[in-house]
């Protein structure tokens, strides 16, 4: 069962809350972090991304980079832009995007139930992406982003919920994009217990989005294990900073794909190959897929639609996901992309973007654009039950949890 405890958070005073909160720090690319921050120096996206502090040429990985997120962290609690809760407590977080709301609780995570699977994972991570994620914890000694969980909704966590939301809340803002934030701190001990007693009954937690944040945080964990062998369990960096929320209130959206070449082939020819697994239906609009096995493609400037062959389909979990049926099919077999992980001819494009930025991609250059439906929160769930992994970039979560609003110290 799950372990959920509260914590003694750092977070911005109330003046300064609009201005730290900041979207995640892999959303951006390095250039498009250094644009962000410009302007803003109290955007958290200076501590979460510190290569901006530092020129285009210097190496974002050398170590004075994350000194440089430490010394920063530091400071900001000095002057009082960050401020540390004198008690442990459990938040409420909710956004609201284009009228629909999901509401998560703010509070720590155990590494032993990530270890253990009770905190089931859906994706691979990789080493590169763990090992900065993994410095910048050990090095600012805290958790500055939060993982995105879910769980299958339990009705008495949601009624105590909504209970907990008819009070005042802590931070109230929308941010430039028109997303809003509400926060509630939750200090009454009645309700901590609550919420601790409803998650150890919950079997399972699943990482909706984070897996290199989650991979990374366990990692310093188990590090300082080792680094005091006589550690007690109780210790804050035995756990780590995690957003809960219900499936019923999640919303994916998809994540399209974008190919840089037809691997020696021309567009009729691919067009024939295509045809060998999809029904294929030229269309004179952009293209959004309306169901399970159905995709758009851009190819030489006109919009297709593609429909799964029904003999390709399968009951298997992971198998019978779209991301899989256009990999398993098409993107290795014909476009010759064996690792979309690594392959630098895949792009991968958020569905928060629109149709209109692949078909941009397409006129830079891109050979092939690929609109997908959507996974399922309950596609994501069958997954990680079976102890399987979806392919890379299966799920885009909107809207994304913004960083600098929590952080957790691990000393």
């Amino acid at each position: 069962m799950a372990e959920v405890r509260p914590f003694r958070c750092v977070r911005p005073s109330g003046e300064a809350v609009s201005k730290v909160a900041a979207l995640p720090y892999d959303v951006y690319d390095r250039k498009e972090a250094k644009e962000a921050v410009k302007g803003n120096p109290l955007s958290f996206l200076n501590i979460d991304r510190p290569e901006t502090q530092f020129a285009d040429e210097a190496d974002m990985y050398a170590p004075e980079v994350y000194e440089k997120a430490r010394e920063l962290l530091e400071k900001w609690q000095e002057k009082g832009i960050l401020v540390q809760d004198a008690q442990e407590c459990c938040y409420l977080y909710e956004l609201t995007m284009d009228g629909r709301s999901q509401t998560g609780i703010v509070a720590c995570t155990s590494v032993d139930d990530y270890v253990s699977g009770v905190i089931a994972r859906h994706e691979n991570t990789r080493e590169d992406k763990e090992q900065d994620r993994i410095c910048h914890v050990d090095v600012t000694d805290a958790h500055t982003g939060p993982i995105f969980l879910a769980y299958r909704s339990d009705a008495e966590l949601s009624k105590q919920m909504e209970l907990i939301k008819s009070g005042q809340p802590l931070y109230d803002f929308t941010a430039e994009d028109g997303i809003s934030h509400r926060v509630w701190r939750i200090e009454d001990s009645a309700n901590i217990c609550t919420i601790h007693e409803r998650f150890g009954q919950i079997p399972k937690l699943y990482i909706a989005d984070g897996h290199h944040r989650a991979a990374s945080a366990v990692k310093v964990g188990l590090k300082r294990r080792a680094e005091y062998p006589n550690y007690t369990g109780e210790e804050p960096f035995n756990y780590f900073l995690s957003v809960i929320f219900p499936d019923d209130q999640l919303m994916i959206m998809p994540y399209n794909r974008v190919v840089r070449d037809l691997n020696g082939h021309d567009p009729e020819d691919f067009l024939n190959q295509v045809k060998q697994c999809f029904k294929v239906e030229p269309l004179e609009i952009a293209y959004q897929p309306e169901k399970p096995r159905q995709m758009g493609m851009y190819l030489a400037g006109v919009w297709y639609k593609l429909t799964v062959k029904p003999e390709l389909v399968c009951d298997d979990p992971v198998k019978g996901l779209d991301v899989s049926l256009l990999q398993d099919n098409l993107l290795e077999p014909v476009l010759g992309i064996k690792d979309p992980r690594t392959d630098s001819r895949i792009q991968f494009v958020g569905g928060i973007r629109g149709l209109t930025e692949l078909e941009r991609l397409a006129k830079e250059g891109a050979a092939v654009a690929f609109s997908m439906y959507p996974t399922s929160i309950g596609e994501l769930f069958s997954v990680a039950d079976a102890g399987l992994l979806m392919p890379p970039k299966s799920t885009w979560f909107e809207p994304k949890l913004r960083s600098g609003l929590f952080i957790h110290k691990l000393s």
